[in-house]
């Protein structure tokens, strides 16, 4: 069927073929009984900005200016560049044990394609597990050399998203995808510790933990270095590119890329939408960490785990106390003190890795024209936003609550690097979400534009689920084009599947990036 739809392009290319809202109240006897306070609070999010503007300030004024001069300087384009992100499964394994990429005649028929449909560039995924695969300080580029080549030739710019998380997949025939590093696969075979854990002790091996930033367990580097290493690499080996082909370069900092902690794993059954996640902070190097913080405020008992009454991954905000005002609540001082650890930990991680960054590309950064963005992804959780306390946000790592905003940190210490955001749910409409989930990902989008402006960075963009439909482009050339989104810079689809080609699909996908092209 997929065969027939693709239409044209096949015969062309015969290749291609291979929340808990604010004040209501759930009765823990009667879930369907509720008093029927306002549901929203018109200026939330101003309150938000002003509560949070004198307690999360991160960077000097002088940083802030130069950022603020940066983008007030630069005239917005007049088109916003789209990428497209190759396939997820592009690499597999040969039976050596070494990588490769899968049906490469097929990709550079998609991008000769692509690249007649007026796109600007491609996305594509810079693992750490196929480049250092085997051993460390052994970086073999040889894959992504043929690769970049073969974009340049079809005209195409590059969004290089250098990937320090995993890929793994379960699939009839077994796991596959991209792992981490084998070596780093062998230090976690003997100290699980070295991946976040949750409650109950079960690993996420997608990401390391922050935990082992600055300790030396991986060959005698900490975790930090091997990142470091890997990036300086990178830039050495691939310098003549950057800002040439290479525009973009996106600094993974938690799973899927993103800044975040991995509190809903939905790879491996343990949490389905719209669950409002676990708490990741139990392997032994962030129990370490999290007893010393409780120690130095004269509170030791609040370091010997997380908040107890948080609920699990699939519980409803309703179900956990925690997530409810009371003792021992998010609103609580010893909740406000685990929250603000846990956030601060993460946006101390982003700061480290997106400092070694900047500094490694600076000479492309430190111009009045910067040669190429530095980006970093942050995840787009956006059920229960319409609520009290946000909770899928909290245990994803974002302090954000109805009278705090968790952003606004965030794009302090963004700003303070001269990295963009980037930022998912561009497609998304409140009207298109389960109204028992009291979602919001127009909110929380404009949210994050508001933090992004008042910090004076860049935003780039992607949607979050596959969409076809011309109302779902229409929404993301909205978000993008409108007169308030000066900041945008570019937009990512997500991602490049057979499906793209389809006629009814193809039909819809030209339209838009014609449009993205020609917005003023």
């Amino acid at each position: 069927m997929a065969m027939a739809e693709a239409g044209g392009l096949v015969y062309r290319y015969p290749e291609m073929r291979s929340c808990f809202p604010r004040q209501v109240r759930l009765q823990k006897t009667n879930l369907h009984s509720f008093s029927t306070n306002p549901l929203y609070r018109i200026d939330f999010v101003n309150r938000r900005r002003l509560s949070s503007r004198n307690n999360n300030c991160i960077i000097s004024m002088d940083a802030r200016e130069k950022s603020r001069r940066i983008i007030v300087n630069s005239s917005r384009p007049k088109t916003i560049p789209v990428y497209v992100m190759l396939p997820v499964d592009i690499f597999d394994t040969d039976p050596s044990g070494d990588m490769r990429i899968k049906k490469m005649k097929a990709i550079r028929a998609s991008l000769r394609a692509l690249k007649l449909a007026g796109v600007h560039g491609v996305a594509v995924e810079v693992w750490w597990g196929v480049v250092e695969r085997f051993t460390p300080w052994t970086y073999n580029w040889s894959l992504y050399e043929g690769l970049f080549k073969s974009i340049s030739e079809t005209g195409l710019k590059l969004h290089a998203a250098l990937s320090f998380h995993s890929d793994m997949r379960s699939t009839s025939k077994g796991k596959e995808g991209v792992s981490l590093p084998l070596w780093i696969l062998e230090v976690g075979a003997r100290n699980k510790d070295i991946y976040y854990q949750d409650q109950k002790g079960r690993t996420n091996d997608d990401y390391l933990t922050l935990g082992v930033d600055d300790l030396p367990l991986f060959c005698g580097r900490t975790a930090l270095q091997c990142y470091e290493d890997f990036i300086s690499n990178f830039v050495t080996k691939f310098d003549r590119l950057i800002g040439d082909l290479i525009q973009e370069i996106s600094i993974g900092l938690g799973p899927s890329g993103e800044l975040r902690y991995p509190a809903h794993p939905f790879n491996d059954g343990r949490w389905k939408f719209p669950g409002i996640g676990e708490f990741q902070c139990y392997d032994k190097y962030m129990l370490a960490e999290l007893k010393t913080a409780a120690r130095q405020i004269g509170k030791p008992q609040w370091g010997n785990r997380g908040p107890r009454n948080a609920g699990d991954y699939n519980s409803l905000p309703s179900g956990a106390p925690f997530f409810v005002e009371g003792e021992g609540s998010f609103l609580s001082e010893y909740g406000h003190f685990f929250l603000e650890w846990y956030s601060e930990r993460l946006i101390h991680h982003a700061d480290a890795i997106l400092g070694k960054a900047a500094q490694i590309l600076k000479k492309f950064l430190e111009t009045k024209h910067p040669s190429v963005l530095l980006v970093a992804k942050l995840g787009g959780i956006y059920w229960w936003y319409k609520t009290f306390s946000h909770a899928a946000e909290l245990t994803a790592g974002y302090y954000n609550t109805d009278t705090r905003d968790g952003y606004d940190p965030v794009t302090s210490m963004l700003s303070r690097h001269g990295a963009a955001l980037h930022f998912p749910c561009l497609e998304m409409r409140d009207t298109e979400t389960p109204l028992s989930c009291f979602c919001s990902p127009e909110g929380l989008l404009k949210q994050i534009v508001d933090a992004s402006e008042q910090n004076f960075i860049h935003l780039t963009g992607r949607n979050t689920k596959e969409r076809f439909d011309k109302a779902g482009f229409w929404q993301i050339h909205t978000n993008c084009c409108h007169p308030g989104a000066d900041a945008v810079k570019s937009f990512t689809y997500f991602r490049m599947t057979e499906k793209i080609f389809w006629h009814e699909n193809w039909n819809n996908f030209v339209p838009f990036i014609k449009m993205m092209s020609t917005s003023g």
